[in-house]
C-alpha cells in the first residue's frame, strides 16, 4: 500500500462483530482482522454476541458502528434473517458490509460474503462416509446434530451438503429436516458446542441405538457427541464426521475421536475483509465474489488420516499447519 493510501486509511474505522469471543474460530477471526488491521493503519473495534445465537448483541453493535462512523463492518450473524434490517441501515448510511463465514438471508443483503463453501464442506465430509462404508452406507442408520432450530444459513448448508454428498435426496436444500430417507434416524440441535452435541447424540439414541454415523455441526458438537457414544460403548463403531478444522477438532482427527473434518480458514476470511474495507475506503471499490458464485470464497479441505477413494484430502499433519485455535 502507498503512503498515501496508509495515510487515507488512518482516518478509517472498522467493526469485526462476531457470535460469541470464546469460540477459537472466532478468536482466530479476531487475530486476522487485528493484525490486518494494524498493517493497514486501521482502527478496528470488536464485538461479540454473548452466546452463539445473541443477535440483541449484534443488532446494538452495528448501530454502535454507525453511529461511530465506521467505514466497514465484517459480521458473523447469529441470526441471518433478523440481522438484516440492522445491516441495511449500515449500508443506507453508507457503510460497506461484508458477512464473514455466514452468509445473510438473502445472501445480497449485504455488499459482500467471505466464506467457506459451507455446502462444500458437508459434501466432502459426506462423500467420505459413504465412500468410507461402501456397500453398507445402504444400511447407514445416521444422526444428524445440527445448529439451531431457526437453521441459520450455514447450518443449512453443511447439512445439506453432507446428505447430498451421502447419496440421500435433500428436497428442499434451503431448510433441514424436511427428507424423507429411512437412513436418517433423525435431528436435534447442538448449539454449537460439547454440552449440545452430548445431549443432542443422546436423544438420538434413545431413539436409535444402533447409529453408525453422526454429522455434526461443529468439532466441540463432535466432542460431545463422542462422549454420549463413549457411555455406552459405542465409541468404537461410529463414523463421525465435522466441519471446522480447529486445532483441536484436528487433534480428535488424529485420535480418532473425528473420522474427518472438512477444514475452513477463518483468519483469511477476516484479513480479506479488512483489506475490501481499505479499498472501499480509499475508492468506493466493492469486492467481487469468486467467478461462479455468489460470494467470496475462502477455500476448503478434507482432513483425515483414513483417506477415502474419490474424495480428496489432506492428513493431520497437514492439517495441523493449516489449523487454528
Amino acid at each position: 500500500m502507498s503512503t498515501a493510501a496508509m495515510a487515507d486509511a488512518h482516518a478509517t474505522s472498522a467493526c469485526l462483530i462476531t457470535k460469541t469471543d470464546t469460540n477459537p474460530f472466532f478468536v482466530k477471526m479476531k487475530e486476522g482482522a487485528t493484525a490486518k488491521a494494524e498493517e493497514l493503519g486501521i482502527t478496528l473495534k470488536s464485538y461479540a454476541g454473548k452466546i452463539d445465537g445473541d443477535s440483541e448483541s449484534q443488532v446494538a453493535a452495528i448501530e454502535t458502528c454507525i453511529a461511530d462512523g465506521a467505514k466497514g463492518i465484517l459480521i458473523t450473524a447469529s441470526d441471518t434473517k433478523g440481522i438484516v434490517p440492522a445491516v441495511q441501515q449500515a449500508r443506507d448510511a453508507g457503510i460497506l458490509v461484508i458477512a464473514l463465514d455466514t452468509p445473510l438471508e438473502p445472501i445480497d443483503s449485504a455488499d459482500a460474503t467471505f466464506a467457506t463453501d459451507n455446502f462444500l464442506a458437508g459434501e466432502l465430509i459426506g462423500k467420505w462416509a459413504a465412500a468410507t462404508l461402501g456397500d453398507e452406507a445402504a444400511n447407514a442408520k445416521i444422526a444428524m446434530l445440527d445448529l439451531a432450530v431457526s437453521q441459520p444459513s450455514v447450518g443449512v448448508l453443511r447439512d445439506q451438503g453432507f446428505l447430498t454428498g451421502f447419496g440421500i435426496d435433500v428436497k428442499d436444500v434451503s431448510k433441514w429436516g424436511d427428507e424423507d430417507d429411512a437412513r436418517i434416524v433423525g435431528n436435534d440441535v447442538t448449539a454449537g458446542n460439547e454440552e449440545g452435541g452430548r445431549t443432542a447424540m443422546e436423544n438420538l439414541l434413545t431413539k436409535d441405538p444402533e447409529i453408525n454415523v453422526v454429522y455434526t455441526i461443529n468439532e466441540p458438537a463432535a466432542a460431545g457427541a463422542y462422549e454420549a457414544l463413549k457411555a455406552v460403548g459405542r465409541e468404537g463403531d461410529v463414523l463421525i464426521v465435522s466441519v471446522d478444522g480447529g486445532c483441536p477438532g484436528v487433534a480428535n482427527v488424529k485420535d480418532g475421536v473425528i473420522g474427518a473434518t472438512s477444514q475452513q480458514y477463518p483468519l483469511l476470511m477476516a484479513s480479506k475483509g479488512i483489506e475490501a474495507i481499505a479499498a472501499f475506503a480509499k475508492d468506493g471499490t466493492k469486492p467481487a465474489p469468486t467467478e461462479g458464485k455468489d460470494f467470496f470464497d475462502t477455500g476448503v479441505a478434507l482432513v483425515t488420516d483414513k483417506p477415502a477413494d474419490g474424495v480428496e484430502s489432506i492428513d493431520t499433519v497437514k492439517g495441523k499447519e493449516l489449523c487454528w485455535g
